[in-house]
């Protein structure tokens, strides 16, 4: 009996080949607790681009350009709109990957719970980061909305800016989700925006070029996923993006979001599995 209902098990849990894939469960449940909770993100979807871009862009910027006339060939709120738009990709994806993986995992236990399904570690990661990349694609079209209405698009690539967006995002989604997995409490995420996230909103080159830097910081900003983000949104917005530095960008963003992924299905693997 018990190895018929190992049987069972295994078979619940091979992948299912002519149905959906199993991760699209794992989706659906959070975008059904997004149902309860949709209100809370207003402010971090709207009303955050509204009052940076007036503040900084409009505000800070009408003084900028009195004394500097332009940044980088351009006036600075349309320097400073693409990339508040890739920062705040981080900053939404970094928040979806800290504390409700670690509710999920260690609080809520929403993870266990579905792994009491026929889902597997990996279907439970896939449709957590599937459901987080739309959160991405929402956030990242409501700020290049918001730009538009602010004058700030100068190119016909500019819709590409919500895609490289999201990538820049995700480039801190996976490998923070594969930290938090490790986690046993919610100690190391104040250290993260301390010393990670927040100094690289700052030196990313979002609020003024890293050439202002000094030559050893500018190669740290350079190796960062924020500032490759910045700079591809930037191009893509404001034109004259070259193919060559198009691609580095992206190839860049897309190595981390691969080793990011490897990473947390480790991570998840070595917490979750019983």
């Amino acid at each position: 009996m018990s190895a018929l209902g190992g049987t069972v098990t295994a078979a619940a849990r091979a992948p299912s080949h002519l149905g959906r894939p199993r991760w699209l469960r794992s989706l659906a449940y959070w975008a059904y607790r997004y149902k309860r909770t949709w209100r809370g993100s207003i402010t971090t979807s709207f009303l955050y681009p509204v009052i940076y871009l007036a503040a900084l862009g409009v505000g800070l910027g009408s003084l900028v350009n009195h004394h500097v006339h332009t940044v980088s060939g351009v006036g600075y709120l349309e320097f400073l709109a693409p990339g508040l738009l890739a920062s705040t990709a981080m900053q939404v994806g970094a928040d979806e990957a800290m504390y409700p993986v670690m509710d999920a995992i260690k609080w809520g236990r929403t993870y266990l719970a579905m792994l009491a399904t026929p889902l597997t570690v990996r279907d439970v990661l896939r449709g957590h980061l599937a459901w987080i990349t739309f959160r991405l694609v929402t956030v990242c079209a409501i700020y290049l909305a918001i730009m538009e209405a602010f004058g700030t698009l100068r190119s016909g690539l500019a819709v590409l800016a919500i895609p490289a967006g999201v990538l820049a995002g995700l480039a801190f989604v996976a490998p923070i989700m594969a930290f938090a997995g490790a986690q046993q409490n919610d100690r190391g995420f104040s250290a993260l925006y301390r010393f990670g996230l927040i100094p690289l909103f700052l030196f990313s080159g979002t609020f003024f070029p890293i050439s202002q830097l000094p030559r050893w910081l500018q190669f740290v900003a350079w190796a960062t996923p924020l500032y490759h983000g910045v700079a591809l949104c930037r191009g893509l917005a404001l034109g004259g993006l070259g193919v060559g530095p198009a691609v580095v960008h992206t190839a860049y963003l897309v190595v981390v979001v691969g080793i990011g992924y490897w990473l947390a299905t480790r991570s998840y693997a070595k917490r979750l599995e019983i």
